[in-house]
């Protein structure tokens, strides 16, 4: 027991964080602060705009930036990532609002912190990285769309519609639009947009969506536009409770949970790997990200926070910034919480359409174009999957649709790994200095097929000779009883390949314990091929076609034409 004890506190001490962790605040923290206050901004109408678009409002979108953010950035793996609300994590939400309230969120942020955490214990980060680059774009591609399905009922300025189903709701939504149309609210949000596209092309530093959330939040003030705004925001925290948790529900919102944890910690790790990449000398800790990720899901709910990931724009902002240390991401955290006890009066005021028109240019922004072309060009088995995930995430649901593309993504691989595997039959050379004279060598010969074999084996990767199917005739029939033939059998020739040779060996002597095989004196039979059939304790060797007219003495005693 004291074994097992300290085991796992040896597993959960290495996911705490080290002195190595923070020490590096202390190298440019100016440099660090600037970057944090940067990503504030950029995350400032992000967060409210998820918060909305999740259905428990704006002040939830801050609590998550704020509480999960801060926490994220101490137990995390990566001194680069910046977490809070994001836009796949609220399409995940939008339906378990609609089906369990604001309540059975709260609950599935809870239980979705504890999965990631038994994950973290368990070292399952690492095993994070093989899902294949196809199912990442296909799923990014379909949360652009669903994401930006979403704001189409705020940027036409009409209440949402009810439904589960995204391209429903947006459907209702136009519907609504057309009866009673709210120009507005469209100029609002396509003006928002339009400078964020057009901003970043621009000047690729400026963070045009506080811009812009800004510039339309004073026109709609000096212009009195009738439009639906954020509303009134509590001037800080709430204090933190568990009043939501209701036991009865646990058993049934255990599936929403594991989904939640499971697109956490694939969003968390790929953008963990993003900011990787982007840098020199940053790695992260796949299994500490988990765990720090865990942590913050518990922590946001306490809050009224939505479950929370790392997002991949804001850290490839904080990236750019110049941040080098976790004292960027914390910046981020207390700029934010510094808005909500400072600034909740002012930000009640902006325009619901103004935070679609940003939500609406992140999810344009989402999908790369170049690298999408380039995958869907490189094999047809790549561009299946990634069309197949983004269909599945758009028509279906986020997990099932990363299960359809990690299925299909190991078929399709299976049955490339299987076109590379190759059999050559290869002739037995004599050689004068062995063991064996021309004569034995001869006899050998006839009893044992040599092949080349490249590549895996294994059930998919099996190559059978041609021929073989047509010498089943020698076995009775019976398919577990044929094995591989020399080319020239019945006409069929084997593949080609190289490799490793192997040997299948019957070294025996004509009418040696082989009972029912042809004596000397009768002579020997065989297929034209050389054909070597295995009934598992019988060998034999015909000649001719055994269905022919006059067939050879093969199981029975000589002269039997059985």
């Amino acid at each position: 027991m004291t074994t097992v004890l300290h085991d796992a506190w040896g597993s959960i001490r290495s996911l705490l964080p080290v002195r190595a962790d923070f020490s590096g605040m202390r190298r440019q923290p100016r440099r660090d602060l600037l970057a944090g206050l940067t990503v504030a901004i950029v995350a400032l109408p992000l967060a409210l705009g998820f918060g909305v678009s999740s259905g428990l409002g704006a002040e939830a979108g801050l609590a998550t930036a704020v509480v999960a953010g801060a926490v994220a950035a101490v137990f995390g793996g990566s001194n680069l990532q910046v977490s809070g609300p994001t836009g796949a994590m609220t399409v995940v939400l939008v339906p378990i609002v609609a089906r369990y309230g604001p309540g059975g969120v709260l609950t599935v942020g809870l239980m979705a912190g504890l999965i990631l955490i038994a994950l973290a214990v368990a070292k399952a980060g690492r095993y994070m990285k093989y899902v294949p680059a196809p199912v990442v774009e296909g799923f990014t591609l379909g949360i652009a769309c669903v994401i930006g399905l979403q704001q189409v009922p705020a940027a036409l300025g009409v209440a949402t519609p009810r439904g589960e189903k995204v391209l429903v709701v947006a459907w209702r939504a136009v519907e609504e639009f057309a009866a009673h149309p709210n120009w507005t609210a469209v100029g609002l949000s396509a003006g928002v947009a339009t400078l964020m596209l057009a901003g970043a092309r621009w000047r690729p530093t400026v963070p045009f969506s506080i811009v812009g959330v800004i510039a339309a939040t004073l026109a709609a003030q000096a212009a009195h536009f009738d439009v639906a705004r954020i509303g009134h925001l509590p001037a800080g925290l709430p204090a933190p409770s568990l009043g939501f948790l209701d036991l009865s529900t646990v058993s049934s919102l255990l599936g929403p949970a594991i989904a939640v944890a499971a697109l956490a910690a694939l969003e968390s790790l790929l953008s963990a790997t993003v900011a990787d990449g982007m840098t020199v000398g940053q790695k992260h800790n796949p299994d500490r990200e988990l765990f720090g990720q865990g942590l913050a899901n518990l922590a946001a709910p306490l809050f009224g926070g939505v479950p929370a990931t790392a997002a991949i724009a804001r850290t490839a902002v904080n990236v750019r910034s110049g941040a080098g240390s976790r004292l960027a991401a914390l910046t981020h955290a207390v700029v934010l919480a510094a808005i909500v006890f400072a600034a909740a009066p002012l930000v009640a005021r902006i325009p619901l359409a103004a935070l679609a028109g940003v939500l609406l240019a992140t999810a344009i922004r989402m999908i790369e174009v170049g690298s999408l072309r380039a995958m869907v060009r490189a094999t047809r088995g790549d561009a299946l999957v990634l069309i197949l995930t983004a269909l599945a995430t758009l028509a279906l649901d986020l997990v099932y649709a990363v299960v359809l593309g990690l299925v299909v993504a190991a078929v399709v691989a299976l049955r490339a790994v299987a076109q590379h595997a190759r059999l050559d039959w290869v002739p037995l050379e004599h050689d004068p200095a062995g063991d064996h004279s021309v004569e034995e060598h001869e006899l050998l010969a006839e009893h044992i097929v040599a092949y080349r074999i490249e590549g895996p084996l294994f059930f998919a990767a099996a190559p059978v000779p041609a021929g073989a199917d047509r010498c089943r005739r020698c076995a009775g029939g019976d398919p577990a009883a044929v094995t591989h033939h020399r080319p020239g059998c019945h006409g069929g020739t084997g593949p080609q390949g190289r490799g490793a040779q192997t040997e299948s060996s019957r070294d025996h002597r004509d009418g040696i314990g082989h009972p029912g095989r042809p004596t000397a004196g009768s002579g020997r039979a065989r297929c034209p091929g050389s054909v070597v059939c295995q009934r598992r304790s019988l060998q034999h060797h015909a000649g001719g076609d055994p269905r022919g007219p006059n067939p050879p003495a093969a199981h029975g005693s000589s002269g039997d034409p059985r």
